[in-house]
Protein backbone atom coordinates (compact mmCIF):
# COMPACT_ATOMS: atom_id res chain seq x y z
CA UNK A 1 0.00 0.00 0.00
CA UNK A 2 1.45 3.46 -0.94
CA UNK A 3 0.30 6.27 0.70
CA UNK A 4 1.70 9.99 0.36
CA UNK A 5 1.02 12.36 3.23
CA UNK A 6 1.24 16.34 2.98
CA UNK A 7 1.19 18.99 5.29
CA UNK A 8 1.13 22.66 4.96
CA UNK A 9 -0.97 26.11 5.04
CA UNK A 10 0.16 27.04 8.84
CA UNK A 11 4.02 26.68 8.09
CA UNK A 12 6.96 23.87 7.69
CA UNK A 13 4.85 21.95 4.38
CA UNK A 14 6.07 18.72 3.55
CA UNK A 15 5.43 15.72 2.09
CA UNK A 16 6.34 11.79 3.02
CA UNK A 17 6.02 8.72 0.92
CA UNK A 18 5.24 5.11 2.55
CA UNK A 19 5.18 1.87 1.00
CA UNK A 20 3.80 -0.81 3.17
CA UNK A 21 4.37 1.18 6.30
CA UNK A 22 7.86 1.40 5.47
CA UNK A 23 9.07 4.90 4.84
CA UNK A 24 10.42 5.81 1.56
CA UNK A 25 11.24 9.49 1.31
CA UNK A 26 10.13 13.00 3.08
CA UNK A 27 10.74 16.27 2.38
CA UNK A 28 10.05 19.85 3.83
CA UNK A 29 8.82 22.14 0.70
CA UNK A 30 11.95 24.86 1.88
CA UNK A 31 14.10 22.77 0.75
CA UNK A 32 13.51 22.96 -2.42
CA UNK A 33 11.50 26.68 -2.89
CA UNK A 34 14.58 28.20 -0.96
CA UNK A 35 11.98 29.99 1.18
CA UNK A 36 12.35 28.94 4.68
CA UNK A 37 9.50 27.31 6.45
CA UNK A 38 7.48 27.60 3.52
CA UNK A 39 3.83 26.96 4.24
CA UNK A 40 2.53 26.16 0.46
CA UNK A 41 0.98 23.78 -0.94
CA UNK A 42 4.02 21.48 -1.22
CA UNK A 43 4.49 20.32 -4.74
CA UNK A 44 7.92 20.36 -4.67
CA UNK A 45 8.68 17.90 -2.24
CA UNK A 46 5.44 15.41 -3.64
CA UNK A 47 6.98 15.53 -6.97
CA UNK A 48 10.33 14.40 -5.21
CA UNK A 49 8.48 11.58 -2.85
CA UNK A 50 6.93 10.22 -6.27
CA UNK A 51 9.88 10.59 -8.38
CA UNK A 52 11.86 8.71 -5.47
CA UNK A 53 10.43 5.89 -5.71
CA UNK A 54 10.00 6.07 -9.70
CA UNK A 55 6.01 6.10 -9.25
CA UNK A 56 3.15 8.79 -10.75
CA UNK A 57 -0.16 9.49 -8.95
CA UNK A 58 -1.82 6.86 -10.29
CA UNK A 59 0.22 4.35 -8.38
CA UNK A 60 -0.51 5.68 -5.00
CA UNK A 61 -2.89 4.26 -3.59
CA UNK A 62 -4.04 6.79 -0.81
CA UNK A 63 -3.15 10.37 0.01
CA UNK A 64 -4.21 11.81 3.60
CA UNK A 65 -3.73 15.41 4.79
CA UNK A 66 -2.66 16.09 8.36
CA UNK A 67 -5.41 17.40 9.77
CA UNK A 68 -9.35 18.23 9.40
CA UNK A 69 -9.65 21.61 7.88
CA UNK A 70 -13.24 22.28 8.79
CA UNK A 71 -12.85 21.66 12.37
CA UNK A 72 -9.58 24.12 12.53
CA UNK A 73 -11.92 27.09 10.42
CA UNK A 74 -14.84 26.11 12.59
CA UNK A 75 -12.61 27.16 16.15
CA UNK A 76 -11.33 30.55 13.90
CA UNK A 77 -14.98 31.42 13.31
CA UNK A 78 -16.20 30.51 17.16
CA UNK A 79 -12.94 32.37 18.73
CA UNK A 80 -14.18 35.61 16.14
CA UNK A 81 -17.16 35.80 17.22
CA UNK A 82 -16.45 35.08 20.62
CA UNK A 83 -14.33 38.14 21.06
CA UNK A 84 -15.96 40.65 18.54
CA UNK A 85 -15.65 43.46 17.28
CA UNK A 86 -11.69 43.32 18.53
CA UNK A 87 -11.24 40.12 15.91
CA UNK A 88 -12.38 42.02 13.04
CA UNK A 89 -9.44 42.47 11.41
CA UNK A 90 -8.45 38.85 12.15
CA UNK A 91 -11.66 37.93 10.84
CA UNK A 92 -11.45 38.95 7.68
CA UNK A 93 -8.03 38.15 7.04
CA UNK A 94 -9.08 34.59 8.15
CA UNK A 95 -11.74 34.72 5.57
CA UNK A 96 -9.36 35.60 2.63
CA UNK A 97 -6.81 32.71 3.38
CA UNK A 98 -9.56 30.02 4.72
CA UNK A 99 -12.01 30.87 1.67
CA UNK A 100 -9.82 31.17 -1.05
CA UNK A 101 -7.10 28.63 -0.11
CA UNK A 102 -7.12 26.78 2.98
CA UNK A 103 -10.19 25.02 2.96
CA UNK A 104 -10.44 23.64 -0.32
CA UNK A 105 -7.31 21.25 0.59
CA UNK A 106 -9.05 18.49 -0.76
CA UNK A 107 -9.72 19.87 -4.53
CA UNK A 108 -6.18 20.92 -4.79
CA UNK A 109 -4.97 17.85 -3.58
CA UNK A 110 -7.21 16.37 -6.20
CA UNK A 111 -6.18 18.54 -9.34
CA UNK A 112 -2.63 18.42 -8.67
CA UNK A 113 -2.32 14.58 -8.57
CA UNK A 114 -5.58 13.99 -10.76
CA UNK A 115 -6.16 11.63 -8.09
CA UNK A 116 -9.90 10.07 -7.58
CA UNK A 117 -11.06 11.64 -4.08
CA UNK A 118 -11.96 8.49 -2.27
CA UNK A 119 -8.51 8.24 -2.40
CA UNK A 120 -7.75 11.19 -0.57
CA UNK A 121 -8.11 11.40 3.69
CA UNK A 122 -8.00 14.00 6.49
CA UNK A 123 -6.67 13.10 10.24
CA UNK A 124 -6.74 14.59 13.03
CA UNK A 125 -3.61 17.27 13.90
CA UNK A 126 -2.79 15.91 17.24
CA UNK A 127 -3.02 12.25 16.02
CA UNK A 128 -1.12 12.71 13.26
CA UNK A 129 1.58 14.19 15.70
CA UNK A 130 1.16 10.72 17.92
CA UNK A 131 0.79 8.97 14.76
CA UNK A 132 4.41 10.16 13.54
CA UNK A 133 6.15 9.46 16.91
CA UNK A 134 4.95 6.16 18.10
CA UNK A 135 4.43 4.49 14.33
CA UNK A 136 8.26 5.31 14.03
CA UNK A 137 9.60 4.47 17.35
CA UNK A 138 11.30 1.39 18.66
CA UNK A 139 8.22 0.85 21.62
CA UNK A 140 5.73 -1.86 21.02
CA UNK A 141 3.56 0.01 23.90
CA UNK A 142 4.08 3.85 24.78
CA UNK A 143 2.44 7.00 26.53
CA UNK A 144 1.79 9.85 24.03
CA UNK A 145 1.94 12.95 24.38
CA UNK A 146 1.64 16.20 21.86
CA UNK A 147 2.32 19.61 22.38
CA UNK A 148 2.09 22.59 20.25
CA UNK A 149 0.92 25.63 19.61
CA UNK A 150 -2.63 24.40 18.21
CA UNK A 151 -4.26 22.01 15.73
CA UNK A 152 -8.10 22.04 14.90
CA UNK A 153 -8.59 22.54 18.71
CA UNK A 154 -6.56 20.63 20.76
CA UNK A 155 -2.99 21.98 22.12
CA UNK A 156 -1.88 19.53 24.37
CA UNK A 157 -2.96 15.27 23.42
CA UNK A 158 -2.21 12.79 26.08
CA UNK A 159 -2.70 9.05 25.16
CA UNK A 160 -1.26 5.91 24.57
CA UNK A 161 -0.51 2.77 22.59
CA UNK A 162 -0.02 -0.49 21.95
CA UNK A 163 0.97 -2.57 18.92
CA UNK A 164 -0.80 -1.11 16.19
CA UNK A 165 -3.40 0.96 17.92
CA UNK A 166 -3.27 4.90 19.15
CA UNK A 167 -5.77 6.08 21.79
CA UNK A 168 -6.14 9.51 22.63
CA UNK A 169 -7.52 10.29 25.87
CA UNK A 170 -7.13 13.95 27.16
CA UNK A 171 -6.45 17.07 25.41
CA UNK A 172 -6.17 21.13 26.40
CA UNK A 173 -7.41 23.32 24.01
CA UNK A 174 -7.42 26.60 22.48
CA UNK A 175 -6.12 28.72 24.09
CA UNK A 176 -4.48 27.63 26.88
CA UNK A 177 -1.36 26.25 25.60
CA UNK A 178 2.34 25.77 26.38
CA UNK A 179 3.02 26.44 22.88
CA UNK A 180 1.28 29.42 22.90
CA UNK A 181 2.62 30.51 25.65
CA UNK A 182 6.35 29.95 24.37
CA UNK A 183 5.80 31.92 21.59
CA UNK A 184 4.52 34.75 22.90
CA UNK A 185 7.70 35.37 24.95
CA UNK A 186 9.86 34.21 21.99
CA UNK A 187 8.27 37.50 20.16
CA UNK A 188 8.11 40.00 23.22
CA UNK A 189 11.71 38.76 23.03
CA UNK A 190 11.99 40.48 19.27
CA UNK A 191 12.61 36.96 17.44
CA UNK A 192 10.12 35.48 14.70
CA UNK A 193 7.37 33.51 15.97
CA UNK A 194 7.74 29.35 14.52
CA UNK A 195 12.05 30.31 14.15
CA UNK A 196 12.88 31.61 17.19
CA UNK A 197 11.55 29.50 19.88
CA UNK A 198 15.39 27.91 19.86
CA UNK A 199 16.86 31.13 19.81
CA UNK A 200 14.71 31.58 23.36
CA UNK A 201 16.22 28.39 24.35
CA UNK A 202 20.05 29.09 23.19
CA UNK A 203 19.46 32.88 25.19
CA UNK A 204 18.05 31.14 28.55
CA UNK A 205 21.40 29.94 29.69
CA UNK A 206 22.89 33.67 29.96
CA UNK A 207 20.31 34.98 32.56
CA UNK A 208 18.77 34.05 35.82
CA UNK A 209 15.24 33.18 36.10
CA UNK A 210 14.67 35.90 38.68
CA UNK A 211 11.52 36.87 36.56
CA UNK A 212 10.00 32.75 37.13
CA UNK A 213 7.02 34.27 39.79
CA UNK A 214 5.97 36.97 37.16
CA UNK A 215 5.95 34.05 34.56
CA UNK A 216 3.91 31.88 36.71
CA UNK A 217 0.89 34.83 36.94
CA UNK A 218 0.01 34.02 33.46
CA UNK A 219 0.27 30.61 33.65
CA UNK A 220 -1.38 27.75 35.78
CA UNK A 221 -0.89 24.43 36.46
CA UNK A 222 -3.53 22.06 37.64
CA UNK A 223 -3.16 18.67 40.00
CA UNK A 224 -3.64 17.05 36.60
CA UNK A 225 -0.68 18.56 34.63
CA UNK A 226 -2.77 20.62 32.67
CA UNK A 227 -2.59 24.33 32.11
CA UNK A 228 -4.53 27.57 32.21
CA UNK A 229 -3.30 30.60 30.15
CA UNK A 230 -4.59 34.21 31.51
CA UNK A 231 -5.86 35.43 28.68
CA UNK A 232 -5.79 39.18 29.67
CA UNK A 233 -2.27 38.57 28.74
CA UNK A 234 -2.01 37.31 25.63
CA UNK A 235 -4.16 38.19 22.18
CA UNK A 236 -2.93 35.57 19.92
CA UNK A 237 -6.85 34.44 19.62
CA UNK A 238 -8.10 38.02 18.33
CA UNK A 239 -5.12 39.76 16.57
CA UNK A 240 -3.32 39.11 13.48
CA UNK A 241 -0.39 40.49 14.61
CA UNK A 242 0.48 40.50 17.95
CA UNK A 243 0.43 37.44 20.71
CA UNK A 244 0.39 39.66 24.16
CA UNK A 245 -1.34 42.87 25.57
CA UNK A 246 -0.69 45.81 27.05
CA UNK A 247 -1.37 44.49 30.67
CA UNK A 248 1.58 41.78 29.43
CA UNK A 249 4.17 44.60 28.64
CA UNK A 250 2.66 45.89 32.19
CA UNK A 251 4.22 43.09 33.52
CA UNK A 252 7.16 42.45 31.71
CA UNK A 253 8.24 45.99 30.38
CA UNK A 254 8.83 47.07 27.08
CA UNK A 255 9.14 43.90 24.03
CA UNK A 256 12.70 43.93 23.11
CA UNK A 257 13.43 45.60 19.77
CA UNK A 258 13.85 42.94 16.96
CA UNK A 259 17.02 44.83 14.95
CA UNK A 260 19.47 45.34 17.90
CA UNK A 261 22.24 43.02 18.03
CA UNK A 262 21.64 40.74 21.11
CA UNK A 263 24.62 40.45 23.61
CA UNK A 264 25.60 40.06 27.08
CA UNK A 265 29.10 40.36 29.69
CA UNK A 266 29.08 36.79 29.61
CA UNK A 267 28.66 36.49 25.65
CA UNK A 268 30.80 38.86 24.76
CA UNK A 269 30.59 40.99 21.95
CA UNK A 270 31.55 39.58 18.28
CA UNK A 271 33.56 41.53 15.97
CA UNK A 272 31.13 40.78 12.96
CA UNK A 273 28.62 42.80 15.22
CA UNK A 274 31.14 45.88 14.32
CA UNK A 275 32.02 48.85 16.34
CA UNK A 276 31.47 48.91 19.93
CA UNK A 277 28.12 50.67 20.51
CA UNK A 278 29.21 53.85 22.60
CA UNK A 279 26.66 53.11 25.16
CA UNK A 280 27.57 49.83 25.75
CA UNK A 281 27.45 49.81 29.58
CA UNK A 282 23.27 50.06 29.29
CA UNK A 283 22.96 47.82 26.57
CA UNK A 284 24.44 44.89 28.20
CA UNK A 285 22.31 46.00 31.08
CA UNK A 286 19.40 46.21 28.86
CA UNK A 287 20.41 42.71 26.70
CA UNK A 288 21.23 41.11 30.69
CA UNK A 289 17.36 41.86 31.32
CA UNK A 290 16.31 39.91 28.58
CA UNK A 291 18.23 37.37 28.86
CA UNK A 292 16.71 36.80 32.13
CA UNK A 293 13.48 36.71 30.79
CA UNK A 294 14.18 33.79 28.39
CA UNK A 295 15.64 32.12 31.62
CA UNK A 296 12.56 32.64 33.32
CA UNK A 297 9.83 31.26 30.26
CA UNK A 298 12.07 28.32 29.97
CA UNK A 299 12.45 27.70 33.38
CA UNK A 300 8.44 27.92 33.96
CA UNK A 301 7.91 25.64 30.39
CA UNK A 302 10.37 23.24 31.78
CA UNK A 303 8.28 23.12 34.75
CA UNK A 304 4.62 22.82 33.11
CA UNK A 305 6.30 19.74 30.67
CA UNK A 306 8.09 17.68 33.28
CA UNK A 307 4.93 18.58 35.75
CA UNK A 308 2.66 17.11 33.08
CA UNK A 309 4.60 14.40 31.96
CA UNK A 310 5.37 12.70 35.56
CA UNK A 311 1.12 12.80 36.12
CA UNK A 312 1.13 10.85 32.55
CA UNK A 313 3.58 8.18 34.07
CA UNK A 314 1.90 7.81 37.19
CA UNK A 315 -0.82 6.72 34.88
CA UNK A 316 1.07 4.84 32.35
CA UNK A 317 0.99 1.55 32.04
CA UNK A 318 4.26 1.56 29.62
CA UNK A 319 7.60 3.17 30.53
CA UNK A 320 7.77 4.20 27.34
CA UNK A 321 7.40 7.54 26.19
CA UNK A 322 6.36 9.11 23.03
CA UNK A 323 6.64 13.16 22.04
CA UNK A 324 5.72 14.88 19.12
CA UNK A 325 4.87 18.38 18.37
CA UNK A 326 6.49 21.41 18.43
CA UNK A 327 7.25 21.83 21.93
CA UNK A 328 8.88 18.61 21.48
CA UNK A 329 11.76 20.15 19.83
CA UNK A 330 12.51 22.22 22.84
CA UNK A 331 16.26 20.10 23.40
CA UNK A 332 16.57 21.12 26.96
CA UNK A 333 13.47 19.85 28.24
CA UNK A 334 14.15 16.47 26.09
CA UNK A 335 17.39 15.86 28.12
CA UNK A 336 15.30 16.08 31.43
CA UNK A 337 12.79 13.58 31.09
CA UNK A 338 14.53 10.41 31.70
CA UNK A 339 16.13 11.31 35.01
CA UNK A 340 12.84 13.74 36.28
CA UNK A 341 9.25 11.92 35.19
CA UNK A 342 9.84 8.26 35.77
CA UNK A 343 9.92 7.36 32.38
CA UNK A 344 12.49 4.47 30.94
CA UNK A 345 13.32 5.67 27.04
CA UNK A 346 11.78 8.71 25.42
CA UNK A 347 11.20 9.13 21.18
CA UNK A 348 10.73 12.18 18.92
CA UNK A 349 10.98 11.41 15.63
CA UNK A 350 13.05 14.55 14.20
CA UNK A 351 10.51 16.69 12.63
CA UNK A 352 8.82 16.65 15.45
CA UNK A 353 6.93 20.12 14.29
CA UNK A 354 3.80 20.28 11.60
CA UNK A 355 6.04 18.89 8.85
CA UNK A 356 6.29 15.63 10.91
CA UNK A 357 2.07 15.67 10.83
CA UNK A 358 2.44 14.65 6.72
CA UNK A 359 4.52 11.46 7.91
CA UNK A 360 2.28 10.47 10.86
CA UNK A 361 -1.01 11.37 8.95
CA UNK A 362 0.33 8.38 6.02
CA UNK A 363 1.69 6.07 8.92
CA UNK A 364 -1.51 5.99 10.99
CA UNK A 365 -3.17 5.26 8.03
CA UNK A 366 -1.44 2.63 7.14
CA UNK A 367 -0.93 1.08 10.79
CA UNK A 368 -5.07 1.18 11.47
CA UNK A 369 -5.09 -1.45 8.78
CA UNK A 370 -2.65 -3.39 9.64
CA UNK A 371 -0.87 -5.57 12.03
CA UNK A 372 2.19 -5.79 10.31
CA UNK A 373 5.58 -5.26 12.13
CA UNK A 374 6.05 -1.28 12.27
CA UNK A 375 8.77 0.85 10.66
CA UNK A 376 11.29 2.18 13.31
CA UNK A 377 13.19 5.40 12.07
CA UNK A 378 16.79 4.93 12.60
CA UNK A 379 18.40 7.92 10.75
CA UNK A 380 16.71 11.21 9.48
CA UNK A 381 18.45 11.04 5.57
CA UNK A 382 14.91 10.74 3.84
CA UNK A 383 15.70 13.80 0.90
CA UNK A 384 17.21 13.84 -2.30
CA UNK A 385 20.41 12.73 -3.01
CA UNK A 386 23.16 14.09 -6.11
CA UNK A 387 24.87 11.58 -8.66
CA UNK A 388 28.64 11.56 -9.38
CA UNK A 389 27.59 12.87 -12.66
CA UNK A 390 25.01 15.62 -11.28
CA UNK A 391 27.69 17.04 -9.09
CA UNK A 392 30.60 16.89 -11.71
CA UNK A 393 28.20 18.99 -14.55
CA UNK A 394 27.11 21.34 -11.57
CA UNK A 395 31.03 22.06 -10.47
CA UNK A 396 31.84 22.25 -14.31
CA UNK A 397 29.04 24.78 -14.93
CA UNK A 398 30.37 26.84 -12.43
CA UNK A 399 33.75 26.65 -14.04
CA UNK A 400 35.03 25.43 -10.66
CA UNK A 401 38.46 23.46 -10.35
CA UNK A 402 37.93 20.15 -7.85
CA UNK A 403 40.09 16.86 -6.85
CA UNK A 404 38.45 13.55 -6.37
CA UNK A 405 38.81 11.46 -4.08
CA UNK A 406 38.27 7.85 -3.03
CA UNK A 407 36.30 7.69 0.47
CA UNK A 408 39.30 6.56 2.02
CA UNK A 409 41.24 9.22 1.21
CA UNK A 410 38.89 11.79 1.16
CA UNK A 411 38.04 11.69 5.39
CA UNK A 412 41.81 11.48 5.63
CA UNK A 413 42.01 14.27 3.53
CA UNK A 414 39.38 16.69 5.37
CA UNK A 415 40.21 15.42 8.85
CA UNK A 416 43.56 16.86 8.39
CA UNK A 417 42.35 20.29 7.17
CA UNK A 418 39.53 20.28 10.45
CA UNK A 419 43.15 19.97 12.15
CA UNK A 420 44.97 22.60 10.14
CA UNK A 421 41.37 24.83 11.76
CA UNK A 422 40.02 24.93 8.19
CA UNK A 423 35.85 25.09 8.24
CA UNK A 424 34.31 22.55 6.03
CA UNK A 425 30.73 22.44 4.00
CA UNK A 426 29.93 19.20 4.02
CA UNK A 427 27.71 17.64 1.50
CA UNK A 428 26.64 13.85 1.48
CA UNK A 429 24.14 11.33 0.21
CA UNK A 430 20.29 12.70 0.82
CA UNK A 431 19.17 15.73 3.08
CA UNK A 432 17.93 15.44 6.20
CA UNK A 433 14.33 15.23 7.26
CA UNK A 434 13.81 17.72 9.77
CA UNK A 435 15.57 20.95 11.34
CA UNK A 436 18.98 19.43 12.09
CA UNK A 437 21.82 19.20 10.06
CA UNK A 438 23.02 15.86 10.99
CA UNK A 439 26.38 14.87 8.99
CA UNK A 440 24.71 14.88 5.06
CA UNK A 441 24.08 18.83 4.88
CA UNK A 442 27.16 19.96 7.81
CA UNK A 443 29.27 22.83 8.33
CA UNK A 444 32.19 21.21 10.34
CA UNK A 445 35.03 22.64 12.63
CA UNK A 446 37.18 21.70 15.14
CA UNK A 447 35.41 21.18 18.02
CA UNK A 448 38.35 22.07 20.49
CA UNK A 449 39.18 25.56 19.37
CA UNK A 450 37.85 28.21 21.95
CA UNK A 451 37.19 31.09 19.11
CA UNK A 452 36.09 28.46 16.67
CA UNK A 453 32.24 29.52 17.15
CA UNK A 454 33.31 33.27 16.77
CA UNK A 455 35.34 31.92 13.31
CA UNK A 456 31.94 29.90 12.13
CA UNK A 457 30.10 32.90 12.76
CA UNK A 458 32.54 35.31 11.33
CA UNK A 459 32.91 33.11 8.41
CA UNK A 460 29.36 31.82 7.77
CA UNK A 461 26.19 32.42 10.07
CA UNK A 462 26.09 35.77 12.08
CA UNK A 463 24.57 34.33 14.52
CA UNK A 464 23.58 35.67 17.86
CA UNK A 465 26.88 34.87 20.13
CA UNK A 466 24.34 32.83 22.70
CA UNK A 467 23.45 30.16 19.89
CA UNK A 468 25.76 27.25 20.55
CA UNK A 469 27.11 24.63 18.09
CA UNK A 470 26.53 20.87 18.05
CA UNK A 471 28.76 18.20 18.52
CA UNK A 472 28.44 15.08 16.30
CA UNK A 473 30.14 12.17 18.55
CA UNK A 474 31.14 8.63 17.94
CA UNK A 475 28.39 6.81 19.83
CA UNK A 476 30.36 4.59 21.42
CA UNK A 477 32.61 7.65 22.85
CA UNK A 478 29.78 9.69 23.85
CA UNK A 479 29.79 8.38 27.38
CA UNK A 480 33.49 9.20 27.56
CA UNK A 481 32.41 13.09 27.23
CA UNK A 482 28.82 13.55 28.09
CA UNK A 483 26.36 12.65 30.97
CA UNK A 484 23.50 11.03 28.48
CA UNK A 485 20.92 9.06 30.48
CA UNK A 486 20.84 5.37 30.18
CA UNK A 487 18.24 4.33 27.43
CA UNK A 488 17.90 3.07 23.43
CA UNK A 489 19.85 6.51 22.55
CA UNK A 490 17.04 7.73 20.19
CA UNK A 491 16.90 11.69 21.17
CA UNK A 492 20.75 11.41 20.80
CA UNK A 493 20.47 10.14 17.37
CA UNK A 494 18.39 13.12 15.93
CA UNK A 495 19.98 16.15 17.86
CA UNK A 496 17.11 16.26 20.31
CA UNK A 497 18.33 16.40 24.01
CA UNK A 498 21.03 19.13 25.98
CA UNK A 499 22.99 17.05 28.22
CA UNK A 500 25.78 18.09 30.60
CA UNK A 501 29.51 18.26 29.25
CA UNK A 502 32.02 16.33 31.89
CA UNK A 503 33.39 18.59 33.84
CA UNK A 504 37.04 17.10 32.88
CA UNK A 505 36.43 17.87 29.27
CA UNK A 506 34.92 21.13 29.48
CA UNK A 507 38.07 22.81 28.05
CA UNK A 508 38.83 20.17 25.45
CA UNK A 509 35.92 20.29 24.10
CA UNK A 510 34.88 24.51 24.38
CA UNK A 511 34.07 24.89 20.92
CA UNK A 512 30.44 23.00 21.56
CA UNK A 513 30.35 23.29 25.01
CA UNK A 514 27.15 25.70 25.77
CA UNK A 515 28.16 26.83 29.19
CA UNK A 516 27.91 23.44 30.75
CA UNK A 517 25.98 21.61 28.02
CA UNK A 518 26.37 20.70 24.55
CA UNK A 519 23.27 19.20 22.15
CA UNK A 520 24.59 15.79 21.12
CA UNK A 521 24.37 14.06 18.21
CA UNK A 522 25.61 10.27 18.09
CA UNK A 523 26.86 9.08 15.06
CA UNK A 524 26.57 5.47 14.08
CA UNK A 525 28.65 3.78 11.04
CA UNK A 526 25.13 1.56 9.64
CA UNK A 527 22.96 4.76 9.46
CA UNK A 528 25.97 7.23 8.31
CA UNK A 529 29.35 5.81 7.34
CA UNK A 530 30.80 8.44 5.66
CA UNK A 531 30.57 10.50 8.30
CA UNK A 532 31.25 8.08 11.25
CA UNK A 533 34.54 7.64 9.07
CA UNK A 534 35.64 11.34 8.80
CA UNK A 535 35.34 11.88 12.51
CA UNK A 536 36.76 8.51 13.14
CA UNK A 537 39.85 10.20 11.22
CA UNK A 538 39.64 13.28 13.07
CA UNK A 539 39.71 10.76 16.03
CA UNK A 540 42.80 8.50 15.26
CA UNK A 541 44.34 12.48 14.45
CA UNK A 542 43.67 14.03 17.67
CA UNK A 543 42.26 12.18 20.21
CA UNK A 544 39.39 13.75 20.00
CA UNK A 545 35.99 11.72 18.64
CA UNK A 546 33.86 14.09 17.79
CA UNK A 547 33.54 17.66 15.16
CA UNK A 548 31.55 20.62 15.52
CA UNK A 549 28.35 20.46 13.36
CA UNK A 550 26.30 23.40 12.52
CA UNK A 551 23.58 23.41 9.07
CA UNK A 552 24.92 23.80 6.14
CA UNK A 553 23.32 27.56 5.27
CA UNK A 554 23.87 31.42 5.97
CA UNK A 555 21.50 33.10 8.19
CA UNK A 556 17.88 33.09 6.55
CA UNK A 557 18.27 30.72 4.43
CA UNK A 558 16.80 27.16 4.42
CA UNK A 559 19.99 24.14 4.93
CA UNK A 560 21.31 23.62 1.36
CA UNK A 561 19.49 20.87 -0.67
CA UNK A 562 21.71 20.62 -4.31
CA UNK A 563 24.69 21.34 -5.26
CA UNK A 564 23.98 24.22 -6.75
CA UNK A 565 22.31 25.15 -3.29
CA UNK A 566 26.20 24.32 -1.90
CA UNK A 567 27.86 25.81 -4.34
CA UNK A 568 26.18 29.26 -3.65
CA UNK A 569 26.92 29.13 -0.01
CA UNK A 570 30.03 28.39 -0.30
CA UNK A 571 31.13 31.28 -2.72
CA UNK A 572 29.26 34.02 -1.10
CA UNK A 573 30.42 32.83 2.50
CA UNK A 574 33.96 32.06 4.27
CA UNK A 575 33.33 28.67 4.06
CA UNK A 576 37.55 27.38 3.39
CA UNK A 577 36.84 24.10 1.43
CA UNK A 578 33.89 22.30 0.22
CA UNK A 579 32.71 18.98 -0.09
CA UNK A 580 30.20 17.38 -2.54
CA UNK A 581 30.32 13.87 -2.65
CA UNK A 582 33.81 12.52 -3.42
CA UNK A 583 34.64 16.28 -5.15
CA UNK A 584 36.89 18.71 -3.28
CA UNK A 585 36.74 22.34 -3.75
CA UNK A 586 39.38 24.97 -1.75
CA UNK A 587 39.34 29.04 -2.37
CA UNK A 588 43.33 29.06 -1.93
Amino acid sequence: MKILGISCFFHDAAAVLIDEGILISAAEEERFSRVKHDFNFPTNAINFCLAKANLNSNDIDAVVFFEKPFLKFERILQTSAASFPRTTKLFNQSMRTWLFDKIWIKSQIKEFLDIDDKKIYFSDHHLSHASSAYFSSPFQDSAIVTFDGVGEWATTTVGSATNNLINIEKEIRFPHSIGLLYSAFTAFLGFEVNEGEYKVMGMAPFGNPIFADKVREVVHQFNDGSVWLDNKYFSFHNSTDKSYTKKFEKLFGNPREPELPFFTENTGYPSYFGDLPTDMKQRITSNQYYADIAASIQLVTEELVINLLKQVQKESNSKNLCLAGGVALNSVINGKILEQTGFNDVFIQPAAGDSGGALGAALYLYNSESSAKRFVMKHAYWGEEYSDEIIKSTLDRNKLKYKIYSEEDLVNEISKKLVDQKVIGWFQGRFEWGPRALGNRSILADPRNSEMKDIVNIKIKFREPFRPFAPSVLEDKADDYFNIPDSSRMLERFMLSVVSVKEKYSDTISAVNHLGTARVQTVYEDTNSMYFNLIKSFYNITGVPMLLNTSFNVRGEPIVTSPQDAINTFLNSGIDTLVIGRFVIDKT
